[in-house]
């Protein structure tokens, strides 16, 4: 599952960064692993922007962050309870 995909409130652990479009290159997916996005590191999406789209405010760790729809399909999460199965 992706980021984009959890409803507001979720919580999740980051599982790993994946280029799911062609208009993310590795330079995107350096960032997001600088900006926190990294495996097992906790994250809850907030809310989202008007309509329910984008942009998704998110918090890895103590940051809160906003991101674009396609930043937050290139992160893969699990729920977890999974995690600790």
């Amino acid at each position: 599952m992706v980021l984009s995909e959890l409803p507001n409130g979720s919580d999740a652990l980051v599982e790993r960064l994946v280029a799911n479009s062609g208009e993310v290159g590795p330079a995107t997916l350096h960032r997001l692993g600088e900006l926190g996005f990294i495996t097992g590191e906790p994250v809850r999406v907030l809310r989202r922007g008007p309509g329910g789209r984008e942009p998704l405010a998110v918090q890895v760790g103590e940051t809160l962050f906003a991101l674009r729809l396609l930043e937050a399909q290139c992160i893969e999460v699990r729920h977890p309870e999974v995690c600790a199965a």
